[in-house]
């Protein structure tokens, strides 16, 4: 199976490599991923070396980088599961940590090592800015080193009875003061040893607070709103060379009068920030009445070879892909204005295993890419699970990395 990878990611090299300096759009291919059909306690899941399973845990999002061993360095969200536990939707916003895992191929065979990160409650930290939960994590390196983006929140505790937050529970109070933070480091022994630096504070957090009710501390009256409201989520970091700025991608929540996830982008000169969050959105595509067309998990990066920026997000309404809820792709020459690219649909919600059969999923979300170095994607990490999860107990939820190859076309 290693040779059927170094095809793909030849493949993938040889076709960026033929387009450059043309005028070409990209068509993204799956490859098949290594696993079978499996369950847990009668939840079906995959099972196989191209899978993150853990039969006593939930895994969901993962970001990959490789480093100078030459070994391929995970960081995945994952938290307690199984009977007992609450279900789902309430756990990850509860009890969501981040847990590293190591392996020699891109898209196999990644063993667990430890839970590098918790809430820090768990240090008999309460009131800090991540003391419940964190979650989300997008690994990067810039330079000599590596950024751990993710996100954090805490319980402000129960609201006063004269406040709009009075009637919100637990889980919605900290869902509503999630932030992003970043840990640097420059080895990996430092998440080993656990002796990197926590931030004392987030990098960003929302400057505009605006919900008709049911809002912890909200903004005055009249408050125009920004894409940064009530929460910061799914960071995305890209560097733009040509001014040499950071972009940092983040979505914020918009009601109107129901959810929906829009996006921002920040921007600083340094990885480790301070960023300043700008007021126009970005992936700004709208609805036939006009909304923004709800989308979230963000994955940007540039393409020196196509001299562009490109976005996979996951689409909620199809209005982005064009073929239903997926993975969209977007395209953008300066990473703030965005389109769709000539060929929307980035990957539908399905995978392919090495017998041939293709499987519907019922989740295929957090996509995070492995690129070679000049902007070429060779893997996709994304969050699975076969049957619905968000009101389970149990287990059911994996991540699964799946080759990419990219032709192109005229």
């Amino acid at each position: 199976m290693r040779h059927r990878l170094a095809g793909v990611l030849l493949l993938s090299v040889c076709t960026f490599m033929c387009g450059r300096g043309r005028v070409t759009d990209p068509v993204f291919t799956a490859g098949p991923v290594d696993a079978v059909i499996d369950s847990i306690g009668g939840v079906p899941v995959l099972r196989g070396p191209s899978v993150l399973l853990d039969d006593k845990r939930l895994v969901w999002g993962a970001s990959v980088v490789k480093g100078d061993d030459g070994r391929y360095h995970m960081f995945y969200s994952t938290w307690d599961g199984g009977p007992g536990h609450l279900a789902f939707g309430d756990s990850w916003v509860l009890n969501g940590e981040i847990a590293y895992a190591v392996s020699d191929q891109p898209d196999r065979d990644f063993q667990f090592v430890k839970v590098i990160l918790r809430g820090r409650r768990y240090e008999g930290r309460p009131d800090a800015w991540d003391a419940q939960m964190v979650h989300n994590p997008h690994i990067k390196r810039f330079g000599r080193n590596y950024y751990l983006y993710y996100i954090g929140s805490h319980d402000p505790g129960p609201q006063p009875e004269e406040s709009p937050g009075r009637a919100l529970n637990k889980r919605n109070r900290v869902q509503q003061c999630q932030q992003i933070g970043v840990i640097s480091f420059d080895d990996f022994r430092e998440i080993v040893d656990g002796t990197f630096t926590r931030p004392e504070h987030p990098l960003l957090r929302p400057r505009t607070r605006v919900k008709s009710d049911n809002i912890i501390d909200p903004s005055p009256a009249f408050t125009g709103i920004k894409p940064d409201n009530i929460v910061v989520v799914n960071p995305s970091v890209v560097f733009r060379k040509e001014d040499g700025c950071y972009l940092l991608y983040f979505k914020g929540n918009w009601y109107d009068p129901g959810w929906r996830g829009v996006h921002g982008v920040a921007v600083s000169d340094n990885p480790e920030g301070p960023f300043a969050a700008q007021d126009d959105i970005v992936f700004d595509l709208r609805m036939a009445d006009g909304r923004v067309a709800s989308a979230e998990d963000p994955y940007v990066w540039y393409s020196d070879l196509y001299s562009r920026f490109f976005a996979v997000v996951k689409d909620f309404s199809g209005r982005l892909t064009g073929d239903g809820p997926a993975l969209a792709l977007l395209q953008s020459a300066d990473g703030i204005a965005w389109t769709q690219a000539s060929r929307p649909l980035f990957m539908r919600k399905e995978v392919r295993l090495i017998d041939g059969r293709v499987l519907a999923l019922a989740n295929l979300e957090r996509p995070q890419l492995l690129l070679n170095g000049e902007g070429a994607p060779l893997v996709l990490y994304a969050a699975c699970a076969l049957e619905p999860p968000f009101t389970r107990t149990d287990h059911g939820t994996f991540n699964v990395h799946i080759p990419l190859a990219w032709k192109e076309t005229e």
